[in-house]
């Protein structure tokens, strides 16, 4: 049986508790305090206890946001993100935040690294009273080897810690098979961003030693880009798992031929199949792809076959003026030639 995928289905636990998402569209919320926020009443309990967070929360929104829209960029599902609304009001992502789709588990997963990773990186750049460096690596190493833990290492551990607090709704709190199955699913997904960000931490090393030799080494460790991040998300998405839309003890693949193989903690997982967003639809907010620039020698999801949705594209020509062959000249000024060019430009039907 397929979960009804309606918009009737908002669950508690889901839309509700990422508003927060909203806070990216406010140039400096922590202007504004925790109750004017768009936040949950768990939430802006938090933030009253912590308030030195707010820059932290809304760069963390705004990383996710990005690189959400960055990875799905040429495709026809592009990461749409609708005008912040008011509390109460549909939620950033519309349609996509509620559905139980691969879509909807690549949001929840994206955003929960996205506050993980600003909020470690505020911890180590100072700018917290209770958290910086990651103490638990000082003073270890290997003598032998000749390096020892030193430098800041990002405590990334804290940022895991806040982002759950602040993000993860108990199950308990809900009523309905379907509520528990959709919230157990985001809390999962949640869960594997956070894990993609704990995966990629990497060692920097700097060397010590007379002339540049390298004797001594002092080494911590950093988290990756989260562009690196969003990548292993995104291959995550790819190869994400269908799960049954009945919770027993637990989840489990909905596939039961599959059903022997353990669901992974760093797995994203879906209940719904996604629409293909390929035609409008107001209801659910899918815009389509009509309009959008398709590339004509393509055979990814960027190309005017697949992202066209085999309705054809329409071709024009614009005409491009910039300056080129610019000289220095004797003095004091730059001479330029003013250059033209004309390039096709193909839109879907």
């Amino acid at each position: 049986m397929q979960t009804d995928i309606s918009g009737e289905r908002l669950t508690l636990g889901a839309a509700v508790s990422y508003r927060w998402l909203g806070i990216a569209s406010f140039g400096v919320p922590e202007k504004l305090g925790c109750a004017n926020l768009p936040l949950t009443s768990r939430q802006k309990e938090l933030c009253k206890r912590k308030p030195y967070l707010l820059p932290s929360i809304g760069e963390g929104a705004r990383l996710g946001i990005q690189e959400c829209r960055s990875q799905f960029r040429h495709e026809r599902w592009n990461c749409l993100v609708t005008a912040a609304s008011p509390p109460g009001t549909s939620p950033l992502f519309g349609y996509e935040l509620s559905s139980g789709t691969k879509e909807t588990a690549f949001i929840y997963a994206v955003m929960a690294a996205g506050l993980v990773h600003s909020v470690t990186r505020s911890c180590s750049a100072g700018n917290m009273t209770e958290c910086s460096c990651d103490t638990t690596l000082q003073n270890g190493g290997s003598a032998s080897e000749g390096w020892h833990w030193g430098g800041c290492s990002d405590d990334v551990q804290y940022g895991m810690w806040f982002s759950r607090k602040f993000l993860d709704f108990p199950i308990k709190n809900t009523t309905g098979k379907e509520s528990q199955v959709l919230l157990a699913m985001n809390l999962h997904n949640n869960e594997a961003g956070r894990q993609a960000v704990a995966k990629l931490m990497s060692v920097d090393c700097r060397c010590h030693g007379v002339s540049g030799s390298c004797a001594v080494k002092t080494c911590w460790k950093t988290m990756s880009s989260f562009e690196k991040i969003g990548h292993l998300l995104k291959d995550k998405y790819e190869n994400s798992v269908q799960i049954s839309d009945k919770i027993k003890r637990k989840m489990r693949r909905r596939d039961k031929d599959q059903r022997k193989i353990p669901i992974r903690k760093e797995d994203l997982l879906y209940v719904n199949k996604s629409p293909n967003y390929c035609v409008e639809d107001k209801k659910l907010g899918i815009p389509g792809t009509q309009g959008r620039e398709c590339n004509r020698t393509s055979e990814g999801a960027d190309g005017c076959n697949l992202l066209c949705c085999g309705r054809g594209y329409n071709t024009h020509v614009v005409r491009h003026v910039e300056r080129c062959e610019c000289k220095f000249i004797w003095c004091c000024y730059v001479r330029c030639r003013r250059c033209e060019s004309m390039t096709d430009v193909h839109t879907c039907k």
